[in-house]
């Protein structure tokens, strides 16, 4: 009889934790990578003082489900108030996927696996991601100066010798806290998604009715992210900016193909842009939301400014249609349409309660005198919220109906499904 490995079964087997190392190394690697890129490209690299190692790091830190706090500063009689919530989604789902890719690597190939194996391989990952992002998180701190020209704080400020400042610093508790989650969330889903990765004997019977609408709906964001990237690279060589659309890429694609994937199956999200700050893209985007008071933002509400925003809902639906039918073919033969529908619209409006989740956008800064009004020029705010039960609600819908339907066009398609083929032997 064959021994079980003791890396496979011990959390604290050399095995075990060589594997984790090299997961964590090699995705903090990708996410430093791509936020860095995107960062120069960004213009960072311009930053005074040396500053664009911690700026990386910050970014790493929101990504990696981590909080950085903005600060601000003007003296005694000046206030200056600032806040930031925004997840680079490109850097987070680059960390996500390599992440993933190492955690399931060793454990591709079974049917099954003991609770106490996948466990002991979770706690050294989630130990090392948690020391990692500490050490992110301790590098994520710098303040800069503010250049206020000939307004009346800088004025003051030149007098007093207190010119305002904004700055950042990552939150040591938060982020671990949310690190913690962020990490966990992952191995859950990656389990959930992976097609060959075993499961503890009792969920196996769970798989036919998980894993397939998982796995597509996984396919289908990253199907989004793929779309993006080309439209992207083909802004950036024919319209120009190309540095700025390069940066958007790297930095924060995600949050906006995915918003589109929203807004093209009938969601919605509220907002506002004011002041000098804004979206970076798309235009029109920033268009419909600039002003002060709160903009809904649908696709009738794009349309109206450009009517070919009207594709969106033509992508969405080709895409959710073809989500349905790979949903069918991977599941096993004997399950009914209906079912199919269930299963890819709660895996859909799961999928799309991340998203809503994830991409809120809250930034805000603003400078006053004597506690008294804002100096004009030198504040602004950016809003994007989900109007969530619309838009999960409208998720839900669409995932059904492309369930169903996909479960209809797949029965000339369907071969074998993971249920329907013998389990291979379980290692001993």
């Amino acid at each position: 009889m064959s021994q079980t490995p003791r890396s496979s079964s011990s959390g604290g087997s050399a095995g075990a934790w060589r594997d984790a190392l090299v997961a964590v190394v090699a995705a903090f690697a990708v996410m430093t990578a791509v936020a860095s890129a995107g960062l120069a490209f960004a213009g960072a690299g311009d930053l005074p003082g040396g500053a664009f190692p911690r700026v990386a790091a910050a970014v790493v830190v929101m990504a990696a489900g981590g909080s950085v706090e903005v600060t601000g500063s003007a003296g005694s009689l000046a206030g200056a108030d600032a806040s930031l919530s925004v997840l680079p989604l490109s850097v987070s789902l680059a960390g996500a996927l390599m992440a993933g890719y190492c955690f399931l690597r060793p454990l591709h190939n079974r049917a099954v696996a003991r609770p106490r194996e996948l466990i002991g391989r979770a706690i050294p990952l989630i130990v090392l991601w948690l020391l990692a992002l500490t050490g992110a998180a301790l590098l994520a701190r710098q303040t800069f100066g503010i250049s206020t020209g000939d307004s009346p704080i800088g004025v003051i400020g030149e007098l007093l010798d207190s010119s305002p400042t904004v700055g950042f610093r990552a939150d040591l508790p938060v982020t671990l806290l949310f690190g913690l989650l962020w990490i966990l969330g992952l191995l859950l889903v990656a389990l959930l998604v992976s097609r060959r990765a075993p499961l503890p004997t009792g969920l196996v019977r769970f798989h036919a009715a998980v894993r397939p609408a998982a796995f597509a709906t996984v396919v289908l964001l990253l199907a989004y992210v793929v779309l993006g990237i080309g439209v992207g690279v083909v802004v950036a060589a024919t319209q120009g900016h190309a540095a700025q659309t390069l940066a958007v890429i790297l930095l924060g694609l995600p949050n906006l193909v995915w918003l589109a994937l929203t807004l093209g199956f009938g969601g919605a999200w509220e907002g506002k842009v004011e002041g000098p700050f804004g979206l970076p893209m798309p235009q029109l985007l920033d268009q419909v939301l600039r002003g002060s008071d709160l903009s809904t933002v649908d696709v009738a509400a794009l349309a109206e400014r450009d009517s070919r925003a009207w594709w969106l809902v033509v992508v969405a639906a080709v895409l959710l249609l073809g989500t349905g039918v790979l949903a069918a073919v991977w599941s096993p033969a004997h399950v009914r349409p209906w079912k199919h529908a269930l299963h890819l619209g709660v895996a859909l409006a799961l999928a799309t309660l991340m998203i809503c989740l994830l991409g809120r956008i809250q930034a805000q800064f603003g400078l006053s005198l004597l506690g008294i009004g804002h100096v004009g020029g030198l504040g602004g705010t950016v809003e994007l919220n989900p109007v969530l039960w619309r838009t999960v609600g409208l998720a839900l819908l669409w995932g059904a109906v492309a369930g169903f339907l996909g479960a209809l066009l797949a029965r000339p398609l369907h071969h074998r499904g993971p249920e329907d083929e013998p389990a291979p032997v379980p290692h001993s």
